[in-house]
């Protein structure tokens, strides 16, 4: 008997109309998120001391998550369970990426992420749990089979991660041997991606969430905007 991963999916019944409390509390989220990233990008890509806007990376990372998080609709154990493994796994990659040169290629991690175990910033857990997340949410809205919504997820984080590599690289967020970002990279975060897109369509929880869409726009330009700019 087939598994059903591999059929077609009816794309879920749109969402209730949202009560004006529910809307207003969007509206608040996606200001306070754009606020954040249009000071950011004003001051890495045009202040004379973007050292002062560095230090708020991890709070801006921190804040982008919390928000997205809480509009998760239900949070059940099956939701935190995804929310840890995801983070662990995000994490542990990194450490076999920086100290063994075997997955993304030879990198290293800059100061601005914050505290690092092994060589990794804590943090970094946290954003491979946003961008698996947001994407997954995001291929939920195509009627294709699982299987399908996986790939197309793994692009989108895929996606990103091309736009957030000439920024991190300029403001040192990490740095690669020989400042060339190798093909490697991109293959290790698609096979990464893909795999966690696997667990994510896989664990039961609701996935659903009206901020994502926007913080993965607001994010995606935020990076594209300053890649041109370096």
């Amino acid at each position: 008997m087939p598994t059903t991963d591999f059929l077609p999916h009816p794309p879920a019944a749109p969402p209730a109309v949202p009560a004006p409390g529910s809307r207003q509390r969007l509206r608040v989220a996606q200001g306070i998120i754009l606020l954040f990233h249009v000071t950011g990008f004003i001051g890495l890509g045009f202040s004379q001391d973007p050292s002062f806007y560095l230090r708020f990376v991890p709070l801006n990372l921190l804040l982008t998550a919390a928000l997205l998080l809480a509009f998760q609709p239900s949070r059940s154990g099956s939701f935190y369970v995804f929310c840890l493994v995801t983070m662990l796994v995000g994490f542990g990659v990194e450490v076999l990426g920086v100290q063994n040169k075997i997955i993304f290629g030879n990198y290293e991690y800059g100061p601005v992420l914050g505290y690092a175990v092994l060589g990794v910033p804590l943090l970094i857990g946290l954003n491979w749990l946003m961008l698996t997340y947001m994407a997954g949410v995001l291929a939920r809205y195509l009627p294709l089979p699982n299987i399908l919504r996986a790939v197309v997820a793994a692009l989108l984080m895929v996606g990103m991660d091309v736009c957030i590599e000439p920024v991190a690289v300029q403001f040192d967020f990490w740095r690669w041997m020989a400042d060339v970002i190798p093909l490697q990279n991109f293959k290790g975060w698609l096979a990464v991606s893909f795999i966690l897109q696997i667990f994510f369509n896989r664990s039961q929880f609701e996935k659903r969430n009206e901020l994502a869409p926007f913080v993965y726009l607001v994010q995606l330009l935020f990076f594209f905007g300053l890649g041109l700019l370096s």
